[in-house]
């Protein structure tokens, strides 16, 4: 097996308090890791401090994020600047604050360019055009990278986040709660996105999620934090074989059996491992009734 892309071992407090104690995991380039738990576990915690940002929220955190060889909660801040964003991107979970509301769409990817790359307009145009066409926004309209993210509806403004992230395709992408703040029809469209970029690009997703429809659609390993630890780490497709009180609490909250839910999204994915196309109007939730009574 190749060495992970990540490897983390880690905790993070806020003063006196720990929040997180002993968190342990590997990310495989190529793989879709769920984090999941209830509200309060930690999961946005980790995510900050997967990136070495949680001094922001006032926190601190303590241990290894190793990426090609180097800690980023060790690194000397220029350091650890050329990595975010270019090696490790982040997809954060509500558009309308995440996106300056002063500026146009285009102005973030100029911005963003501009902090790794000395290549000048051009080439910036020239990646626009295929995250457009990636990320499924009109990039043959002119004037849409012109609007402000208020011009936008929420589901194009977390489009744009995640073609921020996808910018300098970086080898690990971290998405926290990416579809928590869309309606459902939207948040299957997001999941199905990430299944398929994270498929076709071999791009390591830990995706951090409340909800484990999602995560059970999208991910190859479920990771389940609890108390502020990770309780249990299962594949997906071997989940029902799980044996952690917290992982089974989650599973007994599923509207119906988890055998039928693994049943029908493996139904879509093609022989070659492609993802189906998600029919209009259908969300994670939508087809689980016609399913369950079939």
């Amino acid at each position: 097996m190749n060495p992970p892309v990540m490897r983390v071992r880690l905790r993070a407090e806020y003063g006196k308090r720990r929040v997180l104690q002993d968190v342990e995991f590997d990310l495989y380039a190529g793989e879709a890791l769920g984090m999941i738990g209830t509200s309060g576990a930690g999961k946005t915690t980790l995510a900050m401090a997967l990136l070495g940002l949680l001094s922001w929220r006032g926190g601190k955190a303590y241990g290894e994020v190793f990426i090609d060889g180097s800690n980023l909660l060790t690194l000397p801040p220029r350091d650890a600047r050329r990595i975010r964003g270019k090696k490790i991107a982040f997809i954060p979970q509500s558009p309308m604050t995440a996106l300056n509301p002063a500026i146009s769409l285009r102005s973030h990817f100029d911005e963003a360019w501009r902090a790794h790359e000395s290549t000048g307009r051009n080439a910036l145009d020239l990646r626009l055009r295929q995250l457009m066409e990636e990320v499924q926004l009109p990039g043959n309209d002119a004037s849409f990278l012109g609007r402000k993210p208020g011009q936008v509806s929420v589901g194009q403004a977390q489009r744009v986040l995640l073609a921020l992230a996808l910018l300098h395709r970086p080898s690990i992408l971290i998405a926290d709660e990416p579809t928590s703040a869309l309606d459902p029809v939207t948040q299957a469209e997001i999941v199905m996105l990430l299944q398929r970029l994270n498929r076709r690009n071999g791009t390591a997703l830990l995706y951090i999620s409340h909800d484990l429809v999602s995560v059970l659609q999208l991910c190859d390993r479920l990771a389940v934090l609890h108390d502020g630890t990770i309780a249990e780490c299962v594949e997906v497709e071997r989940v029902e074989k799980a044996q952690h009180p917290a992982t089974l609490s989650l599973l007994n909250a599923l509207p119906i059996p988890v055998h039928v839910l693994l049943s029908h999204f493996g139904s879509k994915l093609d022989n070659h491992g492609r993802v189906d196309e998600p029919e209009a109007g259908q969300s994670p939730m939508s087809c689980l009734s016609a399913t369950a009574a079939s």
